[in-house]
């Protein structure tokens, strides 16, 4: 190995290191690790910005932030998830298996982050209600969220950096591919959910009756702006499923939609959309896109295709599932984005190198890199950061419980998606 590519491997592991200790902000570390490599001179600023950043990515991100942002000042999740409460009848197993649902649904076109950020605090004045320990709606809107945001283009990171990496993986293509296995997977989970929790789920009737007097109908803040909010967003989803006949990249509908919403709402919303954007999310995705672009351009990626074609003989069964769990387990153990960002040039090397069907292991990367992150507490973003929101108030949740729950139940949906992958597409 020459000597840029083991100083570009070198920067690259160090890197991963110290964002899976967490000892510094990951976004801190990406980004130096990212500059280090253009300091070294491993990559230089014209081809880090030009070639290896990914502009549709980030624009994707960004735009889907603002419009979720703006929708939130409305007060629709909560004026959803109170309503969910009355319609269970205030019985804590329905409410908990309503609000599980209504989190998959909503990560599927919203980022998971966001979905949490907006459905925990709701949790924790439902909890109080009931008099309950908010654990298990939390631990199964954790779950619900990384199983609803794998079915669509937009529902999570991994599935934004693929579809913007090969464009003939469209909105419509990932929703026809993945959502099938994803409302399979979410059905298994169902009564999983049941059987585990529903002994720690039983209140008096009393607190029952106390969610059936809640009031839901102020807690819509302004009607006018929801119906602007929803128009938009019907709008950008409608763009999304026709980007590819229109010829327009993703992140243009999305940002287009992001600003026309921020039109509609005034100018004194922008200025509060804009800073709700995760900064810190956008700029962790930048440095990391110029550490892989330095492995790309170094031919590390292509030496690792090398290894893996080598290792299962280029047969595109035994390369699949390779993808799917190795995604999964180191998904479950670290955060699945810089994985991702890994693998995508390293599948598409192997398309290079004779595997001409790649579609089996993008989907294959997409269900491991997004149901692995539901194996621990640290596999996904949604998942620190429902963890961080629990600990303020008062219930850590520890990565020993929460692994005890979580691991068997990632595997079986990795199981599920196995025999989902090899029956729809290399039998």
């Amino acid at each position: 190995m020459e000597q840029q590519a083991i100083l570009a491997l070198s920067v690259f592991l160090v890197t991963y290191g110290m964002i899976i200790a967490e000892k510094i902000h990951r976004t801190i570390v990406s980004m130096l690790g990212g500059l280090l490599v253009v300091i070294l001179g491993i990559v230089n600023v014209e081809s880090a910005v030009v070639h290896h950043i990914d502009f549709n990515t980030l624009g994707l991100l960004v735009g889907m932030m603002i419009i979720v942002s703006i929708t939130a000042k409305t007060g629709l999740f909560t004026y959803i998830a109170v309503a969910a409460a009355k319609k269970a009848k205030g019985e804590p197993v329905r409410i908990m298996l309503a609000l599980a649902v209504i989190t998959a649904l909503a990560s599927a076109f919203l980022d998971n982050v966001t979905t949490v950020l907006l459905m925990v605090p709701v949790t924790f004045s439902v909890a109080r209600q009931l008099r309950l320990h908010p654990f298990p709606f939390l631990f199964t809107q954790i779950l619900a969220s990384n199983i609803g945001g794998t079915a669509t283009l937009i529902g999570d990171p991994p599935n934004i950096m693929i579809g913007s990496a090969v464009k003939e993986l469209t909105f419509m293509a990932f929703i026809h591919n993945l959502s099938p296995i994803v409302m399979l997977i979410m059905a298994v989970h169902l009564p999983l959910f049941v059987l585990l929790f529903r002994k720690k789920l039983e209140t008096d009737e009393s607190h029952k009756r106390g969610i059936m007097e809640m009031d839901e109908s102020g807690l819509i803040t302004d009607k006018p702006l929801l119906i602007r909010c929803l128009v938009i967003l019907g709008i950008t989803i409608c763009g999304f499923s026709l980007h590819q006949v229109l010829h327009v990249e993703s992140s243009v509908v999305a940002l287009s939609g992001a600003f026309l919403l921020l039109l509609l709402a005034g100018e004194h919303a922008m200025e509060k959309a804009l800073s709700r954007v995760e900064w810190t999310t956008i700029f962790f995705f930048v440095g990391l896109f110029i550490l892989v672009g330095a492995l790309v351009d170094t031919g590390v990626i292509s030496d690792l295709a090398v290894k893996a074609i080598e290792l299962t003989g280029g047969n595109l069964t035994a390369t699949a599932m390779l993808i799917l769990w190795m995604s999964a387990i180191a998904s479950a153990f670290m955060d699945n984005i810089p994985f991702v960002a890994t693998m995508i040039p390293l599948i598409q090397e192997m398309g290079n190198m004779g595997i001409e069907n790649l579609e089996p292991l993008w989907w294959s990367l997409a269900l491991g890199a997004c149901l692995g992150g539901n194996g621990t507490l640290i596999g996904a973003s949604a998942n620190l950061i429902t963890a961080g929101l629990a600990a303020k108030e008062g219930y850590p949740i520890t990565f020993l419980k929460f692994l005890k729950y979580a691991f068997p139940l990632m595997l079986l949906s990795i199981a599920i998606s196995s025999l989902y992958i090899y029956l729809r597409y290399l039998l």
